[in-house]
Parts: C-alpha cells; sequence; structure tokens
C-alpha cells in the first residue's frame, strides 16, 4: 500500500500563520479578483453597485468626448471624476475578493491535506482478513473498509468495529490523538485523518465529492454561501434607496434648466453616486462571507451564512451539564452507608457493582473502594454483568452463591429507579434513603443508591432485598460560567441547563452556575418538545449534541452545533459542525453571530449617516451659480464647484477601501442588550458618520487646491 504523506502541519496552524488582512498572496489575488468583478453580470448581483458601474461607463464617454471637443478644463474634471468612480466599484469588488480570497486561502490548505491512497474494502462482512485493495475515490457509501496502524482512513464513515487512536490534526488542527469506537456516539471517523494504533472496520458513509472535507471547502471558498434573510432584507432596502435617489438626482436637470443653469451629465452621476448607499452596498457581502470566515478562525463550520446570522438571533441557548457546564469527570467521593450497614459492606457492593462499569463514574468507583479499604477489581467467579440501559437507569451483577441455588444481586444506579427495583423484590425503602439522597442532590453532587438482593430456592421464591446505602458522585462547576451566562443575560439571552440527574441535583448544579432554567431528567423527547415550545412563542433556539439519540433535536434547533466526534446522524442533521468537539463553543458560536449582525449595522449607520456631507459638498456646487443662496450651504468652504464634487467622489471611494479591515474583523463584540446596542451605534457610527466625512472632503479639498488638481 503506498499513500502520500500529510502534511505536517495542519491547515489551522497554516491558517493562523498565512491568513492575516495583509497577506500578500491574499492581497493578490484579491486584486485580480477584483477586476474580474467588473463583469456587469456578476455587478447585477449588486444593485448599488450596479448602479456606480453604469454611473462609471457613462462618465468615461464624456470623457472621450470632452477630449475630442474640449474644453481640456472640463475634460480633466470628468477624467478624475470617472478615475475615482472605478475606483469606487474596485474598491468595492476588493472588500468581497478579500473576504473570499481568505476563504480560498483555507480552500487550498484544506486540499493539501488530501491523499491519494489505497483503501482495504472488505470483501465480506466480520472477514478482516479477506480485503481487496482499491483507489479512496473508488470507495462507495456503504462500503467496509479496514483501517489499521499507520493507515489512512481513507473516507469518511462510522466505525462498525474495534477501537483505535486516531491522529485528526489534518482536519481539526488539534496533535493530542482522539479515540474512534464502534456502537457509541464517538464512531465517527473523516477522511484523511491517521489511524494511529490498533484498528477498525468503516463503514462508508459518503461518496467522492461529497465528503466532510469537499463540503468544507466549498463553503470555506465561499461557493456555498448563499445570502441570508436579512441581507436579502437589507439588498432590497438598498435597492429601494437608489432607486428613489435615482429619480430625485433625474428631476435635478429639468430644474436646472428651468434655472437657465444646465447641469453636465458628470455632476449628476457624481451626485446620485454620493448619495445613494455605497459604503455599505460595497461592503455588504464582505460582511457576511467574513462572518463565516470567523467562524472557521474558531474551527466550527457553518453550513451556511443563515446559520451564522440565526445565531447572532439567538434567543434561548440549550447547554448540556456534563462536559459544558461542569468538568464532565463525576467521580465518587464517598460511601455513606444507611444504618445498620457497614461502610466496608457498602463498599464492596458498590465494586462488585462496577465491575463491568467502563464509565468514568463507574471506574471512579472501584479506584475509591480500593483506595479506602483495599478493596480489588477482580471479576469474581459465576457472575453475570448487567450493564447500564436508559430504561433501568441501572447496572450491576449477578453471582451465583451456593450450590442450593442461592443467587446474591447488586444494583446501583438512579435513586428511583433503584428504589422501584427494591420494591419489586419485596423489600422496603425507608425514609432514611430520602432524606440521604435528598440532602447529596441538593449539595449539587449525584446520588447512586446501591441495593443488593438475596434470592432463595430453585425457583427463586424467596427474595432478600435491602437498600445498603448511597455513592455521592461528585461534578464540578467550570470556572467563569456565571459570568458567561450573566453576559449572555445582558445580551438578552435565556440559559437553559439540559441534564439526566435529577430535579434537585439540577437544581443545584444551576443556582450555582447561574443558568436561567434547566431541564431535569431529559430524554430526546422531552429536548425535542422543550426546543418547540420555546419556537412556538417567538423564539429562535441554539443548542449542542453529538448522538444519534441528539439528531431530531439537532434538526430542530435553529442553531445545531453538532460535535466533530459525534455520529453522522448528528452531523447531518446540525447546520454547524465544532471540529474541536468542545460543547463550550456554542457561546462563541452566539458571540460570532451576535459580531456579525452588529458590523453590518454599524455599517449600515454610518453608510447612511455620511451621505449628509456629501450632500453639503455637491448640492451648493450644483446651483450656486443660479442661487447665490445656497453659498450658505457651504459650511466646508470648498474651494470650487469642481473641488467640491471631485473630493466628494474621491472620499467616497476612499471611504470603502478604509473601511475593508472593519468589515472583515467585525467591530469590537460587547454583550449589549439591543437598545445599549442602538445607542451605541448611532453615537459611534452615526455621530461618526455625520463628522468623518466633512473632515475627509474639506483635508481632500485642500489638497487638491495644493496640487492644483481642482
Amino acid at each position: 500500500m503506498s499513500t502520500d504523506t500529510l502534511e505536517t502541519k495542519s491547515w489551522k496552524t497554516r491558517r493562523k500563520s498565512d491568513n492575516s488582512i495583509f497577506n500578500g498572496p491574499i492581497l493578490r489575488r484579491a486584486l485580480l479578483d477584483s477586476l474580474r468583478k467588473l463583469d456587469l453580470r456578476w455587478q447585477l448581483k449588486n444593485p448599488v453597485m450596479f448602479v456606480v458601474e453604469i454611473g462609471s461607463v457613462i462618465t468615461t464617454v464624456e470623457f472621450v468626448r470632452y477630449l475630442i471637443t474640449g474644453p481640456a478644463s472640463e475634460a480633466f474634471f470628468v477624467f478624475g471624476v470617472a478615475v475615482w468612480l472605478w475606483f469606487t466599484v474596485i474598491f468595492a469588488n476588493f472588500a468581497e475578493a478579500m473576504a473570499e480570497g481568505r476563504g480560498k486561502a483555507q480552500a487550498d490548505a484544506l486540499r493539501k491535506t488530501r491523499t491519494t491512497t489505497q483503501a482495504k474494502r472488505l470483501k465480506q462482512q466480520n472477514r478482516r482478513e479477506d480485503y481487496e485493495e482499491v483507489a479512496a475515490p473508488d470507495l462507495r457509501k456503504g462500503d467496509l473498509v479496514l483501517v489499521e496502524a499507520g493507515d489512512v482512513i481513507p473516507g469518511d464513515g462510522d466505525v462498525v468495529e474495534g477501537v483505535a487512536s486516531v491522529d485528526e490534526s489534518a482536519i481539526t488542527g488539534e496533535s493530542a490523538p482522539v479515540i474512534r469506537e464502534s456502537g457509541g456516539d464517538r464512531s465517527a471517523v473523516t477522511g484523511g485523518t491517521r489511524v494511529l494504533s490498533d484498528w477498525v472496520v468503516v463503514q462508508i458513509s459518503a461518496n467522492p465529492g461529497e465528503t466532510f472535507l469537499d463540503r468544507m471547502i466549498a463553503l470555506v471558498e465561499g461557493a456555498a454561501r448563499q445570502k441570508t434573510p436579512n441581507e436579502i432584507a437589507l439588498n432590497i432596502l438598498l435597492a429601494s434607496l437608489t432607486i428613489i435617489f435615482l429619480l430625485a438626482v433625474v428631476t435635478l436637470e429639468p430644474f436646472a434648466i428651468y434655472s437657465k443653469n444646465p447641469v453636465s451629465i458628470t455632476t449628476l452621476v457624481a451626485l446620485l453616486v454620493c448619495l445613494i448607499p455605497t459604503t455599505i452596498g460595497g461592503l455588504l457581502s464582505a460582511i457576511g462571507i467574513a462572518g463565516m470566515d470567523r467562524m472557521v478562525q474558531r474551527n466550527v463550520l457553518a453550513m451556511s451564512g443563515r446559520a451564522v446570522e440565526a445565531a447572532g438571533d439567538v434567543d434561548v441557548l440549550l447547554l448540556d451539564k456534563t462536559g459544558t457546564i461542569t468538568l464532565g469527570n463525576r467521580m465518587a467521593s464517598r460511601f455513606v452507608p444507611l444504618q445498620g450497614v457497614e461502610e466496608k459492606s457498602l463498599a464492596q457492593a458498590a465494586l462488585l457493582s462496577s465491575l463491568a462499569d467502563e464509565t468514568p463514574e463507574g471506574r471512579s468507583i472501584v479506584v475509591l473502594a480500593n483506595e479506602r479499604y483495599g478493596l480489588h477489581d477482580e471479576a469474581a467467579e459465576n457472575a453475570t454483568f448487567v450493564p447500564f440501559s436508559a430504561q433501568t437507569r441501572m447496572s450491576g451483577v449477578d453471582l451465583n452463591g451456593h450450590a442450593d441455588g442461592s443467587l446474591y444481586k447488586v444494583r446501583k444506579g438512579a435513586a428511583d429507579s433503584v428504589k422501584t427495583y427494591v420494591q419489586e423484590a419485596g423489600g422496603s425503602v425507608g425514609e432514611e434513603l430520602e432524606k440521604l439522597v435528598t440532602t447529596i442532590a441538593s449539595s449539587g453532587s449525584t446520588p447512586l443508591v446501591v441495593a443488593e438482593t438475596h434470592v432463595q430456592g430453585q425457583d427463586g421464591s424467596h427474595q432478600d432485598a435491602r437498600v445498603l446505602g448511597v455513592i455521592e458522585l461528585k461534578d464540578i462547576v467550570k470556572g467563569g460560567m456565571r459570568e458567561r451566562f450573566d453576559q449572555l443575560r445582558k445580551m438578552g439571552i435565556r440559559t437553559v441547563m439540559i441534564t439526566g440527574d435529577n430535579p434537585l441535583t439540577a437544581a443545584a448544579i444551576a443556582r450555582e452556575a447561574g443558568v436561567d432554567d434547566f431541564l431535569a431528567q431529559a430524554t430526546p423527547e422531552t429536548k425535542m418538545s422543550l426546543i418547540k415550545e420555546q419556537q412556538a412563542g417567538g423564539r429562535l433556539v441554539a443548542m449542542t449534541g453529538d448522538g444519534t439519540n441528539d439528531a431530531p433535536a439537532l434538526a430542530q434547533a435553529d442553531v445545531g452545533v453538532a460535535m466533530n466526534t459525534g455520529t453522522q446522524a448528528a452531523k447531518e442533521a446540525a447546520n454547524m459542525v465544532d471540529l474541536d468537539s468542545n460543547p463550550t463553543k456554542l457561546i462563541e458560536v452566539v458571540e460570532v453571530g451576535k459580531q456579525l449582525l452588529m458590523t453590518r449595522g454599524a455599517l449600515t449607520t454610518f453608510s447612511i449617516a455620511n451621505d449628509v456631507a456629501k450632500y453639503f459638498a455637491i448640492i451648493p456646487a450644483m446651483f450656486m451659480v443660479a442661487f447665490p443662496q445656497l453659498e450658505a450651504l457651504n459650511i466646508m468652504h470648498l474651494a470650487t464647484p469642481h473641488s467640491a464634487i471631485l473630493s466628494a467622489v474621491i472620499f467616497n471611494a476612499l471611504i470603502i477601501i478604509a473601511l475593508v479591515p472593519l468589515a472583515l474583523r467585525g467591530v469590537a463584540y460587547r454583550p449589549l442588550g439591543a437598545g445599549p446596542l442602538l445607542r451605541r451605534n448611532l453615537l459611534i457610527y452615526g455621530l461618526g458618520g455625520l463628522i468623518v466625512p466633512f473632515v475627509g472632503i474639506k483635508l481632500i479639498d485642500l489638497l487638491l487646491v495644493i496640487l492644483h488638481l481642482a
């Protein structure tokens, strides 16, 4: 078998070093793309810039006419306006091309992670030794392939047999290997990653061209980006304003003729371009693409711009308790026996019931019993282990005792399940257990109840069941979570903790973490019901998940973030995939979405406000000869009519290129509600949009006079 060596430097690392705004290759590619986008068919997608390009063509024709017929001074003025109108279109194209260029750079880095490899396709299921070597592109959905230590996984799929350590740095950028195994929520594998140890049998889940890597490349390039509803609505608004200003400017020509002061076509075009919202029109697409790019920078793959925008509008966050709000490693901290039971006897029973329990909680019980009493985890003879299930919510062991057929059973699990088990076996549950469970649960810990049953007689007719005590499992709330939830609350976002714990434990953790509400003893059905209930109230809901049972809820949520370590079903149901598989990333996803909306709102406010100064520059220049009273509007004291018009056009072009870094990076994120955010936008970008153009146009006017260009 031959394989091409994977790139030692991950695409994530390359992205950090090679994908800055001022990266040379990206700038060169963006400049070329900005010229290609001058195609009128491309500009039709952006009504504002389409009008500007048409105006550029008209003024260019006017320049040629004046060049032939004269006078030379007028030709020079028209040439200056035409050049800067073309720059306006090119700068707008450049902003979009820069955003796309960063995505294309990421896509190039992803393509380098591709490998041409041979795959061991199994001829028969469950026959690992019987395989044929085929090229990875020849694999189809449903094929079974054997991947051994050192092999590159040839395609996306799910592990159906075996367990192995996998290096996923080519996709996630993280060097630490991860475990992939069959039969759980960590069964999904991605083509291009490498198996480091052991072996797995993978069932291919995607045909060539439809793999996770292919989708990532298409998305980061922007090829699959569709305009979001808000972006479409804003485009319609900008197009409407453009039509209104176009009609207003057209009506000025008859008015000028009536006043015996005809206005040139060049002046009318300059007025139109300066009055329509060219700033936001030129940057709108770049803002949307950059929003998806910022998701990718956080190692989150958004399946569409709609998902990013929806994240910014989220009202309710559903967060799993374990691993998101808490550290997720609930560990046994103590054995609490009931009256009349020795603690060592409780520990022995807890140990027996945990011998086959491979969960972190089960292993911690074995460790605690060994540390406290020197009990060992040797498997008992004649033991039948009872695995945990979602239906029984218990696990344990059955031990054959004496020759007479007596049986000793031990069970541990959720308090209500074990109590029901004991009562069905003829035992009783006293108030002491109820108080103990309530006390532990109220403290934020998780109580696991341990019970034993002695079954006598060949027919099992006589049973003696009793509760031995409680194992206390402790989980710790992550540092800083309360502060983060406080920030979300300021943003008007309601947080709901999802947990399988009983209501008392859930309430204690919820109080400590600072969430607004919680859903205890959660099941897939209750999660779905909660999401639908919130959506019925007009709220947008976000949640995370990684298992097949999370898929319906992820699909129902407005923003569903699947873990890359999760099942294929979860990743297909969600509209975002977190490559780091960090459940807390949901909070960052919301922040990126909010930043996208804040950036769009801020630049829209600035764009509309800065038209005021251009009005004060061009209107007096157009009619001051016929109506000397308009000199009062020339508050900037611009030198000449030509200088005023040219200064406004130059500023109109330069402000777009000046705002490109802000459009790509986004405005500084602040956890604010809608009201404070509106006031902040009006104060900074509204007031700034009024003041900056006055200063900028005046400075350009002074420079033109000094250089004798107007």
